[in-house]
């Protein structure tokens, strides 16, 4: 015989030959030498060699256990005194009663929306993650979820979760800051067939996501393509030189001619403007002449205008010396003393006959 102590909080389950006998409950036991006693702590989940079936047979046994059974539609997250522990997939569990708090949140794989009162921080937790699809929507971003192919409804900015279940889900999404398209290097010809490369800018925002996402295909190059369209059809009707007066009114032309269309496509325009207008090297090379002979032309009115002005304040000089003696002797003595500061010395010879002509000139 062997003596067998079973503590408190633990229970024992005795076999022979591999074969359930009986549950032990707290107590001092004897046993025959071909038995084996199994002691168990009633703390920890419940986990045994046995046919779970089998040992709830025993009524004492069964009394000390909870039974989970998760179908296979389903998991269960289990949670020890308030606690995330694990995820339970689909199996029969058996859990100890009156010591540890064992509780369980039943999740059904069948639906795809997260109704179930889980934390966050425990949605995230790898063990939990595997069975979830997760979507973020950023704060300048609308969202439109499919089920099935089938439109169900709009996401607005978060983070949004979706057990897995047979259903497909997919999320579209559209960024509904502002957005800026670029033409780049349009040739165009004018009315007069002058060939222009124009590059073009266009801002615009999303404003209706189920347009722009799924009443249309690829949004962005059908406004590329209408943006070009009403760019030709503007610059077709002008010559060259209408062009080049008129170019700040082609933005207004291009952004009422996309109003409609834009619409259409759950879009607004907000802006728009030609970026460069390249010219062909020959008519470059003509303009630039006219350019010059221009400011050529308006540089010689320039210098005619100064010789005019000089010339007669020449002659009105002329007319107050003609008539003031006065006059006349101070711009002499002007001309005199300007001519003066050139000369750094005088040397004199002709004695009295020379300081006689300085004197009448000075007197």
């Amino acid at each position: 015989m062997k003596r067998v102590r079973i503590g408190q909080g633990r229970m024992g389950i005795v076999s022979r030959n591999g074969d359930f006998r009986k549950a032990l409950a707290p107590s001092v036991y004897w046993t025959f030498p071909f038995e084996e006693v199994a002691i168990y702590d009633r703390s920890k989940p419940f986990y045994s060699q046995f046919n779970l079936r089998l040992l709830l047979q025993d009524p004492l046994l069964a009394s000390h256990l909870d039974i989970l059974e998760v179908a296979d539609t389903q998991i269960a997250l289990q949670y020890e005194n308030g606690i995330f522990r694990c995820v339970l997939e689909a199996g029969t569990y058996a859990f100890w009663k009156g010591i540890t708090d064992f509780s369980f949140i039943m999740v059904d794989l069948t639906k795809s929306a997260v109704t179930e009162a889980i934390d966050k921080n425990v949605l995230v937790k790898p063990e939990v993650a595997k069975y979830l699809r997760v979507f973020v929507v950023e704060s300048y971003e609308a969202a439109l979820m499919f089920v099935d192919g089938k439109f169900r409804e709009e996401l607005t900015p978060g983070i949004y979760y979706f057990w897995k279940t047979p259903e497909a889900i997919s999320v579209m999404k559209a960024d509904t800051r502002t957005l800026q398209l670029e033409i780049p290097g349009q040739e165009i010809l004018t009315k007069d067939k002058a060939a222009l490369r124009i590059s073009f800018t266009l801002l615009y925002k999303i404003v209706a996501v189920q347009k722009a996402l799924v009443e249309n295909k690829a949004y962005e190059k059908q406004l590329y393509t209408a943006t070009q369209l009403a760019l030709r059809a503007y610059v077709g009707t002008m010559t060259l030189d209408e062009l080049l007066d008129k170019k700040d009114e082609v933005a207004a032309f291009v952004m009422k001619a996309l109003t409609t269309k834009a619409e259409k496509l759950g879009l607004a325009v907000m802006d728009a403007g030609i970026k460069d207008l390249i010219l062909p090297g020959d008519v470059k090379e003509i303009m630039s002449k006219v350019l010059i002979a221009q400011k050529n032309a308006q540089a010689n009115i320039i210098t005619r205008r100064e010789e005019t002005a000089s010339t007669r304040s020449l002659l009105n000089t002329a007319k107050l010396m003609e008539e003031n003696s006065m006059l006349f002797k101070l711009k002499e003595m002007e001309y005199v003393e300007k001519i003066a500061e050139k000369i750094n010395s005088i040397s004199l010879s002709g004695g009295n006959q020379i300081v006689d002509q300085m004197r009448e000139i000075f007197s």
